[in-house]
């Protein structure tokens, strides 16, 4: 079949469009280069058999979804679940494995450590193709059951939105910043990325930041934008995104 790419600008989303033509959609829940966020849905008007696929990587473990809205949830732990890469995890419908089935019965040529098929039945044996790194599970086991602990992904869900809201409010009222994604709607809550004025040098300001122990708040380097990027994700403190703002604003003031 053909492949259909729906493009957006940088900062913005694309909508997906149903057809009846289409037998798979796949997107991503949260862009990480931008800070985009697209729901996790079913379109009206797609064929009955489509599948959805949603690639959850920045998203998983710190936004609440509807796990019946999508047919595979896929995702790597080095984000909100504090641990490494190396590891992808999913969440399948029957719907999904049986396709995975037909498809590993077809005679398309699959490298063994990139079937869907040997993965499901390796996972119902609680056993995985390649032995992972342990210290990636135990992390990821201890983050599950923190979150689980603090009252689960809506718990979650509203740590990073409250989180991600200080940025956004601070940014709104800087006078020298704005929110990358302009639509309030399309914002993400776990990752946050703000625009600066030209009169801003950015580099400098994550130069000094870097200087006194502040990291991490570069933008994506493939966007050549003045902008900071800063991960909200649940793991994240609040009182620390607040002081990371307060730190902005002297730096930018010793700067001027």
């Amino acid at each position: 079949g053909e492949l259909t790419v729906q493009k957006g600008e940088p900062g913005s989303r694309s909508e997906l469009v149903a057809t009846s033509l289409t037998n798979t959609y796949v997107y991503p829940q949260n862009e990480t280069s931008t800070g985009v966020v697209t729901p996790v849905e079913r379109l009206a008007g797609a064929d009955s058999e489509a599948l959805f696929l949603t690639d959850a990587t920045s998203a998983a473990g710190g936004m609440d979804f509807d796990a019946s809205k999508t047919d595979v949830y896929y995702f790597s732990p080095q984000k909100n679940f504090g641990a490494d890469g190396g590891i992808w995890l999913a969440l399948l419908s029957p719907r999904a494995a049986e396709r995975a089935e037909k498809i590993a019965n077809s005679d398309r040529y699959i490298p063994e450590f990139l079937s869907l098929k040997t993965a499901i039945t390796q996972s119902r044996l609680n056993q995985t193709l390649n032995t992972p790194a342990l210290a990636t599970l135990f992390l990821l086991n201890e983050q599950v059951k923190w979150i689980n602990a603090s009252g689960g992904l809506k718990w979650a869900d509203a740590k990073t939105r409250s989180s991600s809201k200080v940025l956004y409010d601070w940014a709104e009222a800087s006078g020298v910043s704005s929110p990358f994604v302009s639509n309030p709607d399309h914002r993400s809550q776990v990752v946050v990325t703000l625009e600066f004025d030209s009169g801003v040098d950015t580099v400098e300001l994550i130069r000094v930041l870097r200087a006194n122990g502040i990291v991490d708040v570069d933008p994506y380097r493939g966007m050549g934008k003045n902008q900071l990027r800063i991960a909200t994700f649940v793991g994240t403190d609040q009182a620390d995104v607040e002081s990371l703002t307060a730190c902005i604003d002297f730096v930018l003031e010793e700067l001027a």
